[in-house]
């Protein structure tokens, strides 16, 4: 054996410096991913807490709608059946006022039919006896009515004893007597020939003061000539071959113009050809 031996050298291995940086850093982002796992949690039960709460209000809201709904559903029921009821009665009231209406159109139809043969009867009784004399009586008496009804028309008469009409409704109560026929007229402006009946008839001048005017009247080619006549103021005239006067009446005047009527008798419809005319 060799008394000189190699030496021994001892030697110890180090752990190397980045393993301790990797335990290091995933110390950290243990701790980062507790940290936010814990906020994430607390939002999540923050949430829920939320939810619970909006879920419980819109329940308290929707059993307040549902009771108030019980409540109008209610209410409405009790309308109904008041209404109802009502109108049970009403249509009643109308069955029965129904029935009434045909009683009674029966009872109206009996009763018409009885009094028409009644009245037949009683006609046909009246026309074989004297009655007939008393109709022939009402007759005279209707005549006497209607010829106090001419004497009782509150309108001035001409000196030839004629009626005056002053305005269209008296020419009316005039025409219905059927004595005359009437003309009615309106001339507007001077010195224009307006043909009137068998006249011809031309203003010449208005007093609308005095309620006075001037005419000339042209009838069988002679021509007369009335100046200063008053309203209301008949202008007479006669036709060949007749006895009984026309007239001419103005009942009302203004600024150029006339209005008024012709009154012909009825006698004197058709005139003779000999000319014989004269005025007042």
């Amino acid at each position: 054996m060799s008394d000189f031996q190699d030496p021994i050298h001892h030697s110890s291995v180090g752990t190397p410096r980045w393993v301790g940086l990797a335990v290091g850093i995933l110390g950290g982002i243990s701790l980062v991913s507790l940290g936010l796992g814990w906020s994430a949690i607390n939002s999540a039960k923050s949430a829920e807490q939320a939810t619970q709460s909006t879920i419980k209000q819109a329940n308290d809201t929707l059993n307040q709608r549902l009771a108030k709904s019980d409540e109008i559903n209610q209410q409405l029921q009790s309308d109904l059946k008041v209404v109802t009821d009502k109108l049970k009665i009403t249509q009643g009231q109308l069955k029965k006022a129904r029935a009434e209406a045909v009683a009674a159109n029966q009872d109206t139809t009996q009763k018409l039919t009885a009094l028409d043969t009644g009245l037949r009867t009683e006609l046909a009784t009246k026309a074989a006896t004297d009655d007939l004399k008393n109709v022939d009586t009402k007759v005279v008496g209707v005549r006497t009515d209607l010829d106090t009804t001419r004497e009782d028309l509150k309108m001035a008469r001409s000196e030839m004893g004629t009626l005056i009409a002053r305005n269209h409704d008296e020419i009316d109560q005039l025409r219905r007597l059927g004595e005359r026929d009437y003309i009615e007229f309106t001339i507007a402006g001077k010195n224009k020939p307006q043909k009137v009946g068998n006249l011809t008839v031309e203003l010449k001048g208005v007093n609308e003061k005095r309620g006075q005017f001037s005419v000339a009247m042209t009838a069988e080619d002679r021509r007369l000539e009335k100046k200063n006549r008053s309203m209301n103021e008949p202008i007479f005239f006669y036709l060949s071959g007749t006895k009984i006067p026309e007239e001419l009446v103005v009942n009302k005047v203004g600024k150029d113009t006339v209005s008024g009527y012709v009154s012909v008798p009825k006698a004197n419809s058709q005139p003779q050809a000999s000319a014989s005319s004269s005025g007042k």
